[in-house]
C-alpha cells in the first residue's frame, strides 16, 4: 500500500473516531454505539457517556451535561442525513432544547421533535432514538463539533 492511502485511511478513522466519542442516543441496547449498552457507548463509566454522573456529558453540575438543568452547551443531536434536531438536555428554557415543551426540538408537535411519534421520535425509522433496534441519533459534543 502506498502511503497516501494509508495517511487517507488513518485520517478517515481519526475523524469517524472523533464524532462517534459520545456515541448514538438510541433505545438499542444491542448496538455498541448506543447510549443504551451499558457495556459500549453508555457505559457509566466511559469518560464522554451522557450515563456517566461524574463525566462532562452526565454530571448534574456541567455546563455541557444532558443532566443540568440550567446546562447551555449541552450535546447536540444529529439524524443520518446529518440534520440537526436540537441540544440533548434537560434544561426547559433552551430554546434548542430537547426538553423544551414549547421549542422546536422539544415539542411533542413539531416534525423535528424527537418527542413527536410521528416525526423525528417515530419508533419505526432507522434513526429515531425511540428505535428499539435502530441506530439512532449521533450525539456531538462540544470537541465533536
Amino acid at each position: 500500500m502506498n502511503n497516501r492511502l494509508v495517511l487517507v485511511l488513518g485520517a478517515l478513522c481519526l475523524t469517524v473516531a472523533a464524532h462517534a466519542q459520545s456515541g448514538n442516543y438510541s433505545a438499542n441496547k444491542y448496538d455498541p454505539n448506543s447510549t443504551s449498552n451499558l457495556y459500549g457507548a453508555g457505559s457509566p463509566y466511559g469518560a464522554n457517556s451522557i450515563n456517566n454522573q461524574y463525566g462532562r456529558y452526565g454530571s448534574k453540575y456541567s455546563n455541557e451535561s444532558v443532566n443540568n438543568p440550567y446546562a447551555t452547551q449541552a450535546p447536540k443531536l444529529y439524524d443520518s442525513q446529518g440534520d440537526y434536531h436540537g441540544r440533548l438536555s434537560s434544561n426547559p428554557y433552551d430554546p434548542d432544547s430537547t426538553s423544551n415543551p414549547y421549542g422546536r426540538y422539544g415539542s411533542k408537535y413539531s416534525p423535528d421533535s424527537i418527542n413527536n411519534p410521528y416525526g423525528a421520535g417515530n419508533r419505526y425509522k432507522q434513526d429515531s432514538p425511540s428505535n428499539p433496534y435502530g441506530r439512532g441519533m449521533q450525539i456531538q459534543g462540544a470537541d465533536d463539533e
